[in-house]
């Protein structure tokens, strides 16, 4: 999952990053809504959460520009307004979600999966295939029944490539879903994810090189 964090609170906004990166989310952090519209325009994110009340474009604003977007960006508005009128209104923006300050993490975390299995086709909580499970809420993966001990950046990659079905998934996909921002693209970070987290999913190998056009779960 991708998420963009739009919040003037630095030191919640940097938290709540730190929190979710820990969940082998990929994240990118603004200040701004300003700054929130140009990560917007450049990089698809499965989900956005907007502070309501930021310096320049106001999180409503930001909200109203996804909404007519047509990417299918997801929207979970933080406010600290928790009247009636004010879930309304922020709803009727076109966010999918509201949550008000101060929040539970573990709560954030269950809306933003939430989120992120409606933002494209209806996918189980539990992924399997030849012997791989992976358990998305619980953030744990296994193969014939051995538990897996991945890092963040190897549960994703996983998580990405038992979403595919089958299907390759290129290097720059898997950059796009897996890593945020900050990360080279011309660094051979991808390829040493994949090489170790080969090795702890053991023999037979079951993640397979397309040469040209990157990589493929299965037997």
């Amino acid at each position: 999952m991708r998420v963009l964090v739009a919040e003037d609170e630095r030191v919640l906004a940097d938290t709540v990053a730190e929190g979710l990166r820990r969940l082998a989310m990929a994240v990118d952090v603004v200040y701004d809504g300003d700054g929130a519209l140009e990560r917007l325009a450049v990089n698809r994110y499965d989900v956005a959460v907007l502070d309501r009340d930021m310096p320049g474009h106001t999180g409503d604003e930001v909200c109203r520009w996804i909404a007519g977007s047509g990417t299918g960006t997801k929207v979970l508005l933080l406010t600290a307004a928790a009247g009636i009128r004010d879930r309304v209104e922020g709803l009727g923006l076109g966010a999918d979600d509201y949550l008000t300050k101060p929040f539970a993490f573990a709560e954030l975390v269950a809306r933003l999966q939430a989120l992120s299995r409606r933002s494209g086709p209806a996918l189980p909580p539990v992924l399997e295939q030849d012997g791989v499970v992976l358990d998305v809420a619980r953030h744990t993966a296994s193969r014939d029944g051995e538990v897996l001990s991945l890092s963040p950046k190897e549960f994703a990659v996983l998580h990405v490539l038992l979403r595919a079905g089958g299907r390759v998934v290129s290097a720059e996909d898997l950059l796009e879903q897996a890593w945020d921002e900050n990360t080279d693209p011309f660094t051979n970070t991808v390829r040493m994810t994949v090489m170790t987290l080969r090795r702890k999913l053991g023999d037979p190998p079951v993640i397979h090189t397309v040469p040209r056009a990157g990589y493929r779960l299965g037997s």
